[in-house]
């Protein structure tokens, strides 16, 4: 038996096929076909996605590692926000898909929050507001054309590879999560704030438990792949919680680090009613791919972006990776005394602001390179430990283990630093696609061909073999003092200013 994920991200879409163990057999990947519209907004293609996700299937079921066993269950995770309207006659789309990053739905964001006050919304949602989300998108869409949402379905991007896979319309509850439409109190789409909005919750397809088999391979597409006919296709769900389960980041002390250009920490709670103090940690909730558990997240868009940044900016040619762990080598590893407040694109939790920016804070004339390249792992990391203390209070447990997979794993200086700032553990597991593999994985649990057992001793595996890092405790006493007595001190007074002074650039 072999189990087949899906990931379609901002960047790549990608298919990778394991072993019902757990063991990667075939991974490819194609690019994300991200295009500029005639009216200057970034897309996605739906057809040149399918066809994307077509490819990279093509090439692993290819493969020679995945000939003998059957495909039992394919599972498709995705960026979470990303979206599309389907006319649900003739089943094709009426828009491209909108990136979750893409900010045109900001003027729409006050509208969609519908008549219900604040806290009663954030129950109900488990989100603050956010252009990100798809109510703000349809919204959007519809002022540009009044009757679009009419006949329509909207589809996130995972929804879409299953409804095309299959011919069948639904999504999951961690997706559904992510619109701004749907209830995680009662796992319903919100009539009332629909409503409110002159919009039907028939907008939106039916929403099922992740992993729920939604239905086999069409026949055509089942031949075109060469897959058994038993195969079924499930919806695993939001990308980042697909990754943290198959890593084994699902116990309320543990916590998944996903280290790319952004920077998200996802922990788990268990499901229960949201109130105010969980709406003022700036932190995002939601149902959990595991039944019975919610999903806390928060993060830091220009985490591994700051980066990137400095090093475009430190050379001629952007620095390797191997000369900046050279140039942090040469640097005491010690607090730099600098604070870097790593806004470039804005803050979120447990801060979320769009009109904070960065800063460089306590420079002198005998700093380098390396101490500025520090001070930038050292702010990324402040932010994330704030991250990490607003959910421990929220969680009300502590928080000691964390599980970090991604390209900045390659930074050891950058681990050890975490885990100094943090004083927790971390682990860094050998999995290299763990959002295909949870996909997999949570498609396996919901199509009966793996049970809990199998799930749990998967991830054990990987536990096992992950490399850890150890804080050290006396560097963790001297970043406790930068992190409470420079970094938080700065944080309102800056806040303040940068505030006013959006408010002065409107009038």
């Amino acid at each position: 038996m072999r189990l087949l994920g899906i990931d379609v991200g901002t960047t790549n879409c990608k298919a990778g096929l394991f072993a019902e163990d757990g063991r990667e057999l075939a991974i490819a990947h194609r690019p994300t076909p991200y295009r500029r519209s005639a009216d200057g907004y970034g897309t996605y293609d739906p057809e040149e996605l399918w066809q994307s996700v077509m490819a990279a299937l093509q090439e692993v079921l290819r493969d020679p590692n995945g000939k003998g066993e059957p495909v039992r269950a394919i599972g498709i995770a995705s960026m979470a926000e990303t979206g599309l309207l389907l006319d649900t006659q003739t089943g094709k789309p009426r828009t491209d898909f909108i990136p979750w990053f893409d900010d045109r739905a900001q003027g729409h964001v006050d509208a969609s929050l519908g008549q219900v006050e604040p806290v009663e919304r954030f129950r109900r949602t488990g989100l603050p507001p956010s252009f990100k989300y798809g109510l703000p998108k349809i919204l959007w869409l519809r002022e540009r054309e009044r009757d679009i949402t009419r006949g329509a379905l909207w589809l996130s991007a995972a929804d879409y590879i299953a409804y095309r896979l299959t011919g069948v319309c639904g999504t999951d509850y961690t997706l559904a999560t992510r619109t701004y439409g749907f209830r995680i109190d009662t796992k319903t789409w919100d009539k009332e704030l629909l409503g409110g909005l002159g919009l039907e919750a028939s907008l939106f397809p039916r929403a099922f438990p992740s992993g729920h088999p939604l239905g086999n391979v069409a026949s055509g597409i089942r031949q075109e792949l060469g897959l058994a006919p038993e195969a079924q296709v499930a919806i695993s769900g939001h990308d980042h919680i697909c990754a943290a389960l198959a890593v084994g980041a699902t116990e309320p002390g543990i916590v998944y680090d996903s280290m790319g250009t952004a920077e998200t920490l996802i922990g788990t709670l268990p499901e229960r009613p949201l109130g105010e103090a969980k709406s003022s940690s700036g932190l995002t909730f939601g149902l959990h791919a595991l039944p019975g558990r919610m999903f806390w997240l928060g993060g830091l868009s220009g985490s591994g972006g700051s980066v990137e940044w400095m090093r475009g900016i430190l050379g001629r040619e952007p620095l390797s990776y191997q000369e900046i762990e050279a140039i942090l080598a040469q640097v005491q590893p010690n607090p730099t005394g600098i604070i870097y407040l790593p806004y470039l694109a804005g803050s979120g939790a447990p801060w979320p602001d769009q009109t904070t920016k960065g800063a460089f804070i306590g420079l002198e004339k005998r700093h380098g390179r390396g101490e500025m390249l520090r001070a930038i792992l050292e702010g990324t990391a402040y932010e994330m430990e704030a991250i990490r203390q607003s959910a421990e209070e929220v969680a009300n447990i502590p928080i000691n283990r964390i599980t970090a997979v991604g390209g900045g794993t390659q930074n050891h200086t950058w681990l050890q630093l975490k885990a100094d700032i943090s004083g927790c553990e971390y682990l860094i597991p050998p999995v290299t696609e763990a959002t295909l593999l949870g996909a997999a994985l949570v498609a396996g649990l919901g199509c009966g061909a793996l049970d809990s057992e199998d799930l749990t001793t998967i991830v054990a595996q990987q536990g096992q073999a992950a490399n850890r890092v150890i804080p050290d405790m006396r560097r963790h006493e001297a970043y406790r003092y930068w992190y409470e007595k420079a970094y938080i001190r700065l944080q309102r007074p800056l806040r303040e200013y940068y505030n006013t002074l959006a408010r002065e650039r409107s009038d």
